[in-house]
């Protein structure tokens, strides 16, 4: 206990130094043991037992073997010959690894180089759980030192031989034992002081550094090893960081040079020592740090930090697949995008080089093909004009575990004091505010915190503003949780003009509400804090929108009969081609029937659909379908695909569009179904940025409903539309000539597969009729189904008929009737067509079997071809005419396709 108290007492004492720790923790040779097990030969373990004899009567030197003084001071040379790299414990996490790390700096031909090396992979972490456990009383601390032990003595017995391993393991075994004594201290104390821990943990440097310099030596190349606690020189901030004494780490450096002159320096990271020569780290990220300024004291000409990804990422890789890897980066940028949790570098390491324009270039270390990110000063003319947007957004990044807290009142405007106020009781109960915003009329103030430190922020601001609070002089003090912040970031980014409203657009045609902007006037970040289940979604929409990566839609398919089963198939052979020249990526999540459906987390491959539908296939549930296709947070947009005639499902086409789920349909129920419920989705669609496509309601694969909306949107005005609607009509009627009778050619249209199960449904008129409704109601005519006169080609006996088959036997009783039509149209010189007309003027529509001359356009169709006449103020004389198929799976299917292509490029895809 005595010792304890005396290694206690010393620690707290301001005088400490390292001169005053090192003897502490001396260990006799006595106290020494090298295990028998030991795999290394009998001439190594004298060379080790001599070695171990040396280290512990030396006490605290930066070798094994002391330096003669100098008789000449080497002056230090610096400048562009010098080159720094840096790797992290990744990168020395074994011995093959470090083996790799030496021929990278053998293979540098700089003049000069200085490597910072961090510990081995984890043992920095390991180095503090000893720590841990020895002040918890924990007696596993000794075995996990062993394992520590361990770990480095068999790197070295894979990677040096003879004497160098013999000097290191000397080494090994001293550091080694001295851990236990103060460890053993520790345990006994139930406390380390900072400055046992400071020195603790920075032994796996130590370690890591002399073994690559022993090997680099091996290789031939000139090389000296550096403690870096003999160079620089930091002083402690209250803010868990130091701050760097250049002038003296200067000095020590050309002390250091001057006894170790070498064209190679293997330096520790991560460590350091006070002005008072205590032991010390640069904290976290600290061998980034390190390398920063050993980059800054040497005026190097490039500082590369080696690690495992390929560079600096446009997002983070996990969140967004599509992400890129930037060729550049300025000082700003850098600092900007790993304040807001990229994986870049830490923002003070970027401090140092940018003093001196030393640029950092992020390599990877397993993948040295890769160009990496250089971080320097842009130059002047990387801006200029013809530049997309991608140059002015680099990256974006988000953080995570946020809350909004909005302190807001009218007595706030005007008052001064108030926001020194808030952040007085803010910074009193140690919160970190991640960003402020605040609107110009003083009415309210909101910012960001960690979501665990905000309940105390509230009591705190709650207890500040008691008496304001009662008065009314403040409304209140609101707490908005489950919040994560999305950065765009880039240089002069935010006086570009459109980035701003390209950013915004594209978080809303996402369907994110951003609840909070911040933008600073240094022009480098705009940041928007948004809903947390939201923030993937977010990121992706934006990085998709800024640098046209793959437009990722997720897809659910409700019937795939025979239109949707054919959709299915023509998205399978086109999605390749979409992908590598389009950048769009449809995945169908889900397709639903009315008994099965079929789910799937990443996308259904459509080369199977039908097979893996009936082998793992679910009872249909819309509510969970839907819920599986927009519930992926990954992808950020969703179309749920209506390829039925189902007026139930057209019934939730309201909930999806307000849920920013878009819509596509062929089925013509939700717009010609009651008028109030179709002026409700309307007026939804318009004031969102969610999207409602049903091009194939009235004319299959032709343009009709955008060639209309197009009419109007530039200012024509509609008198009349006109037009044969029905592919089956219109091939009934196509082929009601000569002797053949009007059932004849129905039988015909039905075996050929042009009507309906139920041929009654087509000549009924009602399609047609609900075809003139979805075009007058485009037009702006109010108008409801019934208001449409129908003239049905259904005999009104055959109306009740019980089936399709009954029907059609009883059809050729009124052939007649038809055949008298047809011949005094012939006789007249004109054909019978099946019409649905718009009367935009009188505010009518109207069904009707119509005559027209053989010479009229109408009289011109084959087939089941479909053809519209838009009569407008600009084409009075000569009607705007659409033609063409206007029936059949294929041509339907291609229709509700383009609409899916078409949504994709209002979402950001290339057009």
């Amino acid at each position: 206990m005595a010792f304890a108290s005396s290694i206690s007492h010393s620690l707290q004492g301001s005088a400490l130094s390292r001169d005053v720790l090192y003897p502490i923790t001396k260990i006799y040779p006595s106290q020494l043991s090298i295990p028998q097990s030991s795999p290394i030969s009998k001439k190594e373990r004298k060379l080790l037992s001599f070695h171990i004899r040396a280290s512990v009567t030396d006490g605290r030197e930066s070798s094994i073997e002391k330096q003669e003084p100098s008789i000449e001071k080497v002056p230090f040379p610096k400048g562009d010959s010098w080159s720094v790299h840096k790797f992290g414990g990744t990168c020395v996490g074994s011995s093959q690894r470090i083996r790799n790390v030496a021929q990278i700096i053998v293979d540098d031909d700089s003049e000069r180089k200085l490597v910072v090396v961090s510990a081995m992979s984890k043992v920095t972490d390991m180095m503090y759980d000893l720590i841990y456990k020895a002040q918890s009383r924990d007696d596993s601390y000794i075995a996990a030192l062993d394992f520590v032990l361990e770990k480095h003595k068999l790197t070295a017995v894979d990677l040096l031989e003879g004497e160098d391993r013999a000097i290191f393991l000397s080494r090994l075994y001293h550091d080694i034992n001295n851990l236990k004594a103060m460890l053993r201290a520790i345990y006994i104390a139930g406390h380390a002081t900072e400055s046992f821990t400071e020195f603790v943990v920075g032994h796996g440097e130590l370690w890591s550094a002399q073994m690559l310099a022993s090997l680099v030596r091996k290789n031939g190349v000139d090389c000296n090893w550096m403690d870096a606690r003999d160079v620089l020189i930091v002083n402690p901030t209250g803010s868990d960081q130091v701050d760097p004494d250049y002038l003296e780490s200067e000095k020590r450096l050309d002390n250091w040079f001057s006894q170790n002159p070498s064209k190679t320096i293997i330096a520790t990271g991560f460590i350091a020592s006070t002005p008072q020569n205590i032991p010390t780290t640069l904290k976290r990220d600290g061998s980034d740090f390190s390398a920063a300024i050993m980059g800054a004291l040497v005026k190097a000409r490039q500082v590369t930090i080696w690690t495992d990804v390929d560079g600096v990422y446009s997002a983070d890789p996990r969140k967004v697949s599509e992400a890129v890897v930037l060729k550049t980066l300025s000082y700003q940028e850098a600092w900007e995008m790993s304040y807001f949790g990229a994986n870049v570098l830490h923002p003070r390491t970027i401090i140092p080089v940018m003093r001196y324009d030393i640029p950092i270039l992020i390599r990877n270390i397993f993948n040295l093909s890769a160009p990496g990110t250089m971080i320097c000063r842009p130059p002047v003319n990387e801006f200029e004009d013809g530049q997309g947007m991608e140059s002015f957004v680099k990256g974006f990044a988000t953080i995570d575990n946020l809350a909004l807290v909005n302190v807001e009142g009218t007595g706030m405007a005007g008052v001064p004091g108030t926001a020194s106020g808030i952040f007085s009781a803010v910074k009193d109960v140690g919160a970190n505010v991640i960003m402020i915003s605040q609107a110009s009329s003083e009415h309210s103030v909101c910012f960001a915190v960690p979501e665990k430190e905000v309940d105390a922020v509230a009591k705190a601001l709650q207890s500040r503003f008691r008496q304001a609070l009662d008065a009314g002089r403040l409304s209140q003090v609101a707490v908005i949780p489950n919040c994560s912040i999305l950065a765009a970031v880039g240089l002069k980014m935010a006086s570009t003009p459109g980035v701003s409203a390209t950013l915004f657009n594209a978080l809303a045609k996402a369907n994110i509400n951003v609840r909070a902007i911040a933008q600073g006037c240094s022009e480098y970040n705009i940041t928007v804090v948004v809903k947390r289940e939201d923030c993937v979604r977010a990121l992706r929409a934006v990085h998709s929108r800024f640098y046209l990566s793959r437009t990722t839609i997720a897809m659910g398919i409700v019937g795939p009969g025979l239109i949707g089963g054919t959709l299915l198939d023509q998205l399978r052979d086109q999605a390749a081609v979409l992908k590598e020249k389009f950048n769009i990526d449809l995945r169908v999540m889900g397709i639903t029937g009315s008994r099965r459906m079929l789910l799937s987390d990443t996308g259904i491959d459509l080369s199977r659909w039908r097979e893996l539908e009936k082998e793992i296939g679910q009872v249909a549930d819309l509510g969970k379908f839907v819920q599986n296709v927009h519930g992926n947070h990954f992808i950020p947009n969703t179309v749920l695909v209506d390829c039925t005639s189902d007026s139930g499902i057209a019934s939730h086409y309201y909930d999806w569009l307000r849920r920013g789920i878009h819509v596509i349909t062929p089925n013509k129920k939700a717009n010609s179904g009651p008028l109030d419920q179709y002026l409700r989705l309307r007026a939804l669609q318009r004031q969102s940025y969610t999207h409602y496509f049903y091009e194939a309601t009235v004319g299959a694969g032709l343009p009709i409903i955008s060639t209309l909306q197009g009419l109007l949107e530039t200012g024509d005005k509609i008198l009349q539309i006109e037009g044969i609607f029905s592919g089956t009509l219109s091939y009934i009627f196509n082929n009601f000539i000569g002797t053949q009778s009007f059932s004849e050619v129905v039988v015909g249209a039905k075996e050929a597969g042009y009507t309906e199960p139920d041929p009654r449904d087509d000549l009924s008129g009602m399609d047609v009729a609900r075809k003139v409704i979805i075009l007058a109601r485009e037009s702006g005519l109010k108008l409801e189904l019934f208001d449409v006169p129908i003239e049905s080609l259904v005999p009104e006996p055959l109306r009740v008929s019980a089936s399709a088959e009954e029907f059609l036997q009883q059809l050729p009783q009124f052939d007649q009737d038809m055949a008298n039509k047809r011949q005094d149209a012939e006789d007249a010189g004109e054909v019978l067509r099946y019409v649905g007309v718009v009367d935009v003027v009188n505010q009518r529509g109207a069904v009707k079997l119509e005559r027209y001359k053989k010479d009229h356009p109408f009289a011109q169709l084959s087939g089941s071809d479909n053809i519209i006449a838009f009569t407008t103020e600009r084409y009075k004389q000569q009607p705007l005419i659409v033609r063409g198929p206007g029936a059949g799976a294929q041509v339907t299917a291609g229709g509700i396709f383009s609409d899916i292509l078409r949504l994709a490029s209002y979402l950001g895809a290339p057009s």
